[in-house]
């Protein structure tokens, strides 16, 4: 645990301390685009964020390689390898979308090629436990497509819900945090070597995401861009691969004990099959909802829009940092339960707490559709969205004479121009507004 822990600090360090002159880097040459419909900030943010993100990646399996208990897992095996090829080359390609916009069509036919060249090296999914059947070998055709799928599929998975400050970066943490968890249960608990790179690339994605949120919380000095997103999101998909299909469910040794043993066995041996579903859940909720949303409007499913569910959470009334943990909240759940119950699928307390939360998670999300208003003695102690409707519906007709008015803004007392932010939703989520024009 040690030697993960070293790597997972040393790789944080490293992508923390070089997302300062990344950013610079970034807009010198350039890289801030201009604010776009969909987008939520208000002023212009550099990216190329993914530069520093790589270099926490290399650093990551560099000092990996030193240490005496994982430097077998580059001895053993050619994963390693594998994911840094993969990596370079789609990290390439999202530096290039981030300073030139390149098409779509490009970058998912880049993505394709970053999982071949994976596959190649020999990451690759060999076979898969099916719910009644058992451990199904796969021939070389169908493991290298449902590799690549799956490659694709969490990529843009992890790019689509990169829409706030922290969103991607805090997800694929905690999803990367699940997965270790459970990664290192086989590789320790059951003495599984084939679980060591799995349990490796997750540790370095979590020292990944941990050095460049401090960078990227509201409100973001620097975006990860597509060169970040794609990276994260194709080591993801790489140690979700590694565990799934190179580790055999016969292994664990968990039909021994009888068939009342076996029944209660049989869950926990499928959860390599579910688990990299459920820790990206919320990313793959949102890409086929995208999917659906656009192709029944007809747009092309590559088509950008304002209908995320990060963008949905704003338009009810959460603020930019509640609607981030909101997500935060739901993809931990989700993730850490679906651990827990592969450990101990036996105990009904753990599916007791599930629901519970669930239900808490269900309030929060609503909260926004159920502001309580305060009595009338304790209206000058509570902000305005708190005080009794009748005082609020007066407060909101006289803001509406004063805009149709035509009046023009007070100056400042310092004889800077005042500026005016559109604000919408209840809690005053000014991002999804109207932008104000600043000179």
């Amino acid at each position: 645990m040690r030697e993960y822990l070293l790597t997972l600090c040393v790789t944080a360090a490293v992508t923390y301390l070089l997302t300062g002159p990344v950013r610079k880097f970034a807009i010198a040459v350039g890289a801030m685009p201009a604010i776009r419909a969909r987008d939520v900030h208000r002023e212009p943010t550099p990216r190329l964020g993914g530069i520093a993100m790589f270099g926490g990646l290399c650093a990551g399996l560099l000092v990996a390689d030193h240490l005496p208990n994982l430097n077998g897992v580059f001895e053993l095996s050619n994963e390693p390898r594998a994911l840094l090829s993969g990596a370079a080359l789609i990290w390439l390609v999202g530096v290039l979308d981030d300073k030139f916009e390149i098409d779509a069509l490009i970058k998912l036919g880049a993505q394709m090629i970053s999982a071949g060249v994976m596959v190649m090296q020999g990451l690759t999914i060999l076979f898969i436990p099916v719910p009644g059947v058992g451990t199904v070998s796969l021939t070389q055709w169908q493991g290298n497509l449902l590799t690549v799928a799956l490659v694709v599929i969490t990529i843009n998975a992890v790019n689509f819900v990169d829409g706030l400050d922290g969103l991607a970066a805090g997800l694929v943490c905690i999803a990367a945090a699940a997965f270790f968890l459970y990664s290192y249960r086989i590789w320790y608990g059951y003495a599984i070597e084939a679980a060591a790179p799995a349990t490796l690339f997750a540790a370095i994605l979590m020292g990944m995401c941990i050095g460049f949120l401090p960078h990227n919380m509201h409100p973001a000095r620097i975006f990860m861009g597509d060169s970040g997103s794609m990276l994260i999101g194709l080591v993801l998909a790489a140690s979700a691969i590694s565990i799934t299909g190179q580790v055999d469910p016969d292994a664990l040794a968990l039909f021994a004990g009888g068939e009342r043993n076996a029944t209660h066995a049989m869950l926990p041996v499928f959860i390599p099959l579910l688990l990299p579903l459920t820790i990206i859940a919320v990313p793959v909720a949102d890409l086929v909802l995208a999917i659906v949303r656009r192709t029944w409007n007809g747009q092309s499913p590559f088509a950008a829009d304002r209908g995320h569910l990060h963008h949905r959470l704003l338009e009810i009334g959460h603020s930019h940092s509640r609607a981030v943990l909101i997500m935060y909240f739901w993809s931990a759940l989700i993730a850490f339960g679906a651990v827990a119950y592969s450990v101990s699928s036996a105990s009904m307390w753990i599916v007791l707490a599930i629901v519970a939360l669930s239900a808490v998670g269900l309030v929060l999300l609503l909260l926004p559709r159920f502001t309580p208003r305060a009595p009338r003695w304790a209206e000058g102690l509570v902000p305005p969205r708190y005080r009794h409707s009748e005082r609020a519906a007066e407060a909101a007709a006289e803001a509406a004479v004063q805009d149709t008015s035509g009046e023009e803004p007070e100056p400042a007392p310092d004889g800077a121009p005042k500026v005016v932010a559109g604000v919408s939703g209840v809690n005053g989520a000014t991002a999804v507004g109207p932008r104000s024009r600043l000179r």
